[in-house]
C-alpha cells in the first residue's frame, strides 16, 4: 500500500505546526530547567572510610529534601568514584543547608572531607555560546553540502526538518522539568547528526528516481510519493532498533543519564517523522511551481556524464 504523502502535506504539516507552536509555549511559560554547569551551585565531595552505595546516597538526600529544597531529585547530581568518595553537586545553598546535609552523611558511617567549594556558572555561558556557534555552523555546513550536492531548496527542506525536531525536544525537557547540562547538549548534537542522515536517505532516493524519471514519466509528485514509500519502512525500522537501545539505557542507566536519553529519545521520534512527513513535503512546496526540478536534473546528468568518462577511461587503462 502506497501512502499518499503529498496529497495529505496540509495534515501532516499541520500536525508538525501544532507541535512546535505548543514546545515554544511550553518552553516560554516553564523555562527551562538549568543545572549547576549553567547556572552555578554548591559541590561537595566527601571520602567515607566504609563501603557506600548511590541508592543510599540518594535515599538519605531525599529524606532530607524538605529540608534542603536544592536537593531536589531532578537538579541535584550525585557520583561516587573509586575509594568510597562522593561527589555531590546542588544548586547554591547556605552554609546552615551545607551542614544539614553532612550530618545526614554522617549516618553513613564516617567519612573525611576532601572539599566544599561553590561551582562558578562562567563554563554555563562558555557552554551555551558553544552549543550555539556549534548548530549554526553545522546548519550552514549542511546547507553547503546539500545545496552542493542536491539543490538549495533541499537544504532548505533539511533545516526546516531541523528546528523542528530541536524545537519539541527542547519542549519535552522543558514540560518535564528535567535539568539542562552538558548531557543534554550532547543528545542535541546527536539529535542534530540522526536526524539529517535520516532526511539524506530520503533525498537520495528522491534523487535516484529524478534520475530514472525520463523512462517512467513521473511529475514530481508521484516522485517524492514513490521515493518516501521506498525509503519509509527501512527508515522506521532503523529508528525502531535505535529506540529499542534507548528505552534500554532509559529503564537501566540511572537518573545520571536521564536527561541525555530523554531528549535522544524524542528528538529519535520527531527525527523519524520529520524526515518523512515534513522534509520532503516543504521542497515539494518550493518546487510545485515549477515545471520540472531542472536544476537538479542538470547536476544529475552532469555527474553521469563524468562517472560514465571515468568508467570509459578506466577500462582503456
Amino acid at each position: 500500500m502506497q501512502v499518499r504523502i503529498i496529497k495529505n502535506i496540509w495534515k501532516f504539516l499541520s500536525l508538525s505546526i501544532i507541535l512546535v507552536l505548543v514546545s515554544i509555549g511550553i518552553i516560554l511559560t516553564k523555562g527551562l530547567n538549568y543545572g549547576i554547569d549553567f547556572s552555578g551551585g554548591n559541590l561537595i565531595q566527601i571520602k567515607f572510610e566504609k563501603n557506600i552505595t548511590l541508592n543510599q546516597i540518594n535515599r538519605g538526600l531525599d529524606s532530607i529534601y524538605n529540608e534542603v529544597p536544592q536537593l531536589n531529585p531532578n537538579s541535584r547530581k550525585v557520583q561516587i568514584s573509586e575509594g568510597n568518595t562522593v561527589i555531590i553537586r546542588t544548586k547554591e545553598m547556605s552554609e546552615q543547608q551545607q551542614q544539614i546535609v553532612l550530618n545526614k552523611l554522617s549516618e553513613f558511617g564516617k567519612y573525611d572531607v576532601d572539599k566544599v567549594d561553590k561551582v562558578g556558572a562562567s563554563i554555563g555561558k562558555e557552554l551555551k555560546s558553544s552549543a550555539i556557534l556549534s548548530l549554526i555552523i553545522g546548519s550552514i555546513l549542511i546547507t553547503i553540502y546539500i545545496s552542493m550536492r542536491f539543490e538549495f531548496v533541499f537544504s532548505i527542506g533539511a533545516i526546516v526538518a531541523l528546528i523542528h525536531d530541536l524545537i519539541i525536544a527542547v519542549g519535552v525537557i522543558s514540560l518535564l522539568g528535567y535539568e539542562i547540562d552538558t548531557s543534554f547538549i550532547a543528545a542535541i548534537l546527536t539529535i542534530l547528526g540522526y536526524s539529517i542522515n535520516d532526511t539524506i536517505v530520503v533525498f537520495d532516493r528522491i534523487r535516484e528516481n529524478i534520475r530514472r524519471k525520463t523512462n517512467q514519466k513521473l511529475s514530481l509528485e508521484e516522485i517524492i510519493d514513490k521515493s518516501i514509500n521506498e525509503v519509509m519502512l527501512r527508515s522506521f525500522n532503523t529508528s525502531l532498533t535505535t529506540l529499542f537501545a534507548v528505552m534500554a539505557i532509559l529503564i537501566f542507566g540511572g537518573d545520571s543519564l536521564r536527561t541525555f536519553i530523554t531528549t535522544l529519545l524524542a528528538g529519535i521520534l520527531v527525527g523519524t517523522y520529520s524526515s518523512v512527513f515534513v522534509a520532503s513535503p516543504i521542497v515539494y512546496l518550493l518546487n510545485k511551481h515549477k515545471k520540472t526540478d531542472n536544476k537538479l536534473e542538470k547536476k544529475i546528468k552532469k555527474e553521469d556524464k563524468i562517472t560514465e568518462k571515468m568508467r570509459k577511461e578506466k577500462i582503456l587503462v
